[in-house]
């Protein structure tokens, strides 16, 4: 059957409209709101680990450390261990959803301030909440346990939900590329290091050890995927780029769905709000997820 390129969504275009929800999602992670939020939850707030797992693992239910560690996947077990299942004896999950969304209600206020309530607003939280629900959440489960939470009432939670789903939707999808390609959750990370998505130091917030940060470099090495420093060699960047190209291709879904001339649309709208999350210096300019490095 032919294709009609009109309709086509461009892969460009999908991993742009990553960039652009990823940071209104991952305010949740640093704004004050969330930390105070967590604190009135029973969480310890002296780092942002306690409340991030219970964030965002709670939609999995009272989920393990071994369901949890793979499904976030590029997280040492052992670092889930010291925060899950530990989060459910502090709040049930459900409890947790709704604090989360709290958090969001009042970060969007305070971040997006006269926005929240316009109808460019709530033009682009129907827009992005379309491509949510079109998004195919089989193998997908922190996609799928984040469709199944029912919708929040205001467009600006509205948004910030379907950014959610979607970003867990491609996350899923990053991991099934991974897994093709081979790459352990440590390797996934050493050969990312590898191409300059971020220092190695940066890293390390996933809680492997030095020894195990080598052994994966050394199993790279014997691929001929990084030099021994643990640089990227041109086949390692070359795997690095397939990974990305195979995620876009599977993140396609939504934005097909949605259409090419409403993905623009969004994409045009998201644009103050983007800059607007940026802008409030809370989010790392260093991030293992590589935006702005792919």
């Amino acid at each position: 059957m032919a294709v009609n390129t009109e309709d086509t969504v461009e892969p460009g275009r999908v991993r742009q409209m990553w960039h652009l929800l990823e940071p209104l999602h991952a305010l949740l992670y640093y704004a004050p709101p969330a930390f105070e939020e967590a604190a009135a939850l029973g969480y310890g707030t002296d780092e942002r680990w306690p409340g991030y797992f219970a964030w965002r693992a709670a939609p999995l239910g009272e989920a393990g450390t071994a369901r949890v560690a793979s499904a976030f996947y590029s997280f040492s077990p052992r670092m889930v261990g010291r925060y899950v299942p530990a989060a459910w004896r502090t709040a049930a999950p459900g409890d947790v959803v709704a604090a989360r969304l709290r958090a969001v209600d009042r970060t969007y206020r305070d971040v997006l301030g006269d926005a929240v309530g316009t109808p460019a607003l709530a033009e682009a939280a129907a827009l992005a909440r379309r491509a949510a629900e079109a998004a195919d959440c089989a193998g997908r489960p922190l996609a799928a346990a984040n469709a199944a939470l029912p919708w929040a009432d205001e467009p600006h939670l509205v948004l910030w939900q379907a950014a959610t789903v979607l970003r867990e939707h491609r996350g899923d999808g990053h991991i099934a590329a991974l897994l093709t390609a081979g790459l352990d959750p440590v390797e996934s990370l050493v050969s990312f290091a590898g191409i300059g998505a971020a220092p190695v130091e940066t890293f390390a917030s996933r809680g492997w050890s030095a020894d195990e940060w080598r052994a994966g470099r050394e199993r790279l090495t014997a691929r001929g995927l990084v030099d021994p420093d643990g640089t990227a060699t041109t086949e390692g960047r070359a795997l690095r780029a397939e990974i990305e190209r195979c995620t876009d291709e599977t993140a396609t879904g939504p934005w097909a769905a949605l259409g090419p001339d409403d993905t623009a649309r969004l994409s045009e709208l998201l644009g103050p709000y983007w800059l607007a999350a940026l802008g409030t210096g809370l989010l790392p300019a260093q991030n293992t997820l590589g935006i702005g490095k792919v």
